[in-house]
């Protein structure tokens, strides 16, 4: 066969959208196949969702934190926008993360901080290509329930995607800017833009041109498929042991993407989102968060998936603030050193962020659901890998849980869970809920029965 290898597998990346061999890590193997989970819905038959938002850079620990305990609390003033929303939440304390500390690794607590939030696991050191960290609570829930759906799962973001290069004092930018990670070595890039979102869920064009095009699409994709698995089979015979491994990693990609196109084709015709595709990306960053809050809302309620992160900015970003009169960057605020206008500062950003949340909870309210609503129907989880940004502390973290999942989780309340207690404890008494069997999850210790 004359055939160049390496051009052969940069032809089939770029038209899957996968790497070619010779760039490929490792992957790691997949967790072994479990008995298929019960199906998680609520009482009255609704589907669960789950969803995980995620802000930067730790916050103001004097004005975030509630006071009181149980359902006699006070929201802090930065949470002040939330207060229509007491009783369909409960606020988490003791809640820690410690494989974001550095353990002997030094700097490099951002990027520590967004790769510890949702998986639990240790960071390898590295700003190259062999990353390695481990399997996210949204990916583990979505290999069990995530064919129920169009989508296993959606993963959003306000910045523009990292995979690779050096971002924070040694670590890979891998881990700075993905918060829902396959397996240890392959991060799943969140979607910034809005109007490719929006294609993704509900189709290109307008009204019977979504269908048409969606039938198209899958039509090119099955033809292009046909084509990498007869030639692949070809190429795989000259290949070494090693590459051969590598170009069977590379297939299982390959066929992810078979699979999608079958699921997309058993759920039949797209949904109807009732609105035309968004133009791109806004300027202000407060409609560009609502955007993608009132698609993830279009994804749940058409059930196209059950299970979302949402990363509105990533740990470092320096952003600045001028709605809420923030001039300087964000980060560069967090090292306030108890200066107290400095810490005001931060303050006015902690409630912009909670006036976002607060947008995103309100639409999943007015969102019927069965005899109840979206919320109802749902467990949201609010936080930061940091608490105090000066400290870089990942003890104690500030954490919101909405939602009352079918009426398994008990709102209304301040819930302080005990010191340094893992927060993956929380991870797995939500996956129970979701109908996932795991008895431990990264570094947990039990299931948080407390909330």
């Amino acid at each position: 066969m004359n055939l160049d290898r390496r051009r052969f597998l940069r032809g089939l990346g770029v038209s899957l959208g996968l790497p070619f061999l010779e760039s490929v890590a490792p992957l790691q193997k997949v967790l072994a196949a479990a008995s298929p989970a019960k199906l998680a819905l609520t009482k009255d038959g609704r589907p669960m969702r789950m969803a995980f938002l995620y802000v930067p850079n730790g916050v103001n620990l004097a004005r975030w934190r509630p006071t009181g305990q149980g359902a006699d609390y006070q929201l802090g003033p930065s949470l002040e926008p939330l207060a229509g929303f007491k009783n369909e939440m409960q606020i988490l304390s003791g809640l820690d993360q410690q494989h974001g500390w550095a353990h002997g690794d030094g700097g490099g607590d951002h990027a520590r901080a967004s790769a510890t939030i949702l998986t639990g696991a240790r960071p390898k050191k590295t700003s190259g290509a062999d990353i390695r960290l481990g399997i996210s609570v949204d990916q583990l829930a979505a290999r069990h329930v995530g064919d129920q759906t169009r989508f296993s799962s959606l993963e959003l973001s306000c910045d523009g995607p990292r995979k690779s290069g050096g971002c924070d004092s040694g670590y890979s930018c891998a881990y700075q800017f993905n918060i829902s990670w396959k397996s240890e070595n392959l991060p799943v890039a969140p979607e910034a833009n809005p109007r490719l979102l929006f294609e993704r869920l509900f189709g290109s064009g307008t009204g019977a041109e979504r269908e048409k095009n969606a039938q198209a699409r899958r039509a090119r994709q099955k033809s292009l498929l046909d084509f990498v698995m007869a030639d692949a089979e070809v190429l795989k015979r000259q290949l070494g042991r090693n590459d051969q491994h590598k170009l069977d990693e590379y297939l299982t990609g390959v066929r992810e993407i078979e699979g999608r196109i079958q699921r997309a084709e058993k759920f039949g015709p797209l949904p109807e989102p009732g609105r035309v595709a968004p133009v791109g990306i806004p300027e202000s960053y407060e409609e560009h968060m609502r955007l993608m809050m009132d698609l993830l809302v279009l994804a749940f309620q058409t059930d196209s998936t059950r299970i979302s992160t949402f990363l509105l900015a990533h740990d470092g970003s320096n952003r600045n603030f001028p709605q809420v009169g923030v001039s300087d960057g964000h980060h560069n605020l967090s090292h306030h050193q108890d200066k107290a206008e400095t810490l005001e500062k931060i303050a006015k950003i902690d409630q912009f962020y909670a006036s976002q949340f607060a947008y995103f909870l309100q639409r999943m309210r007015e969102t019927k659901d069965g005899a109840g609503s979206l919320l109802d129907n749902s467990m949201v989880v609010y936080c930061s890998g940091l608490a105090d940004g000066n400290r870089h502390s990942h003890d104690n973290l500030p954490v919101i849980l909405a939602g009352r999942a079918g009426g398994a989780l008990k709102t209304g309340r301040h819930v302080h869970v005990g010191e340094h207690t893992p927060m993956t404890n929380l991870y797995l008494r939500m996956l129970g809920i979701m109908g996932v069997p795991a008895e431990r999850f990264g570094d947990s210790s039990g299931v948080l029965a407390a909330v």
